[in-house]
């Protein structure tokens, strides 16, 4: 489920991003890491809201650098 709009999507138009064991935040694009997930859809909008209302504190409950904001806007182009 894309914590932006909240649908439900297939896995793979769905951007995975993990918080390790360790407390480390990244964009998985194997789908394969360990740790706690967020996922958002690949569309823009979503994405967009994603960063804005920065929802990957929310969905982590903790403080996310923003390269891993970055990395996603990355993603729109």
């Amino acid at each position: 489920m894309c914590i932006a709009c909240r649908q439900m999507q297939p896995k793979s138009s769905l951007i995975k991003v993990v918080k390790s064991p360790l407390g480390a935040v990244a964009i998985d694009d194997t789908y394969k890491l360990p740790g706690r997930g967020a996922y958002i859809c690949k569309e823009s909008q979503c994405i967009e809201k994603a960063i804005k209302k920065r929802l990957l504190n929310k969905s982590f409950s903790a403080n996310i650098v923003q390269e891993v904001y970055s990395e996603l806007e990355q993603q729109l182009k």
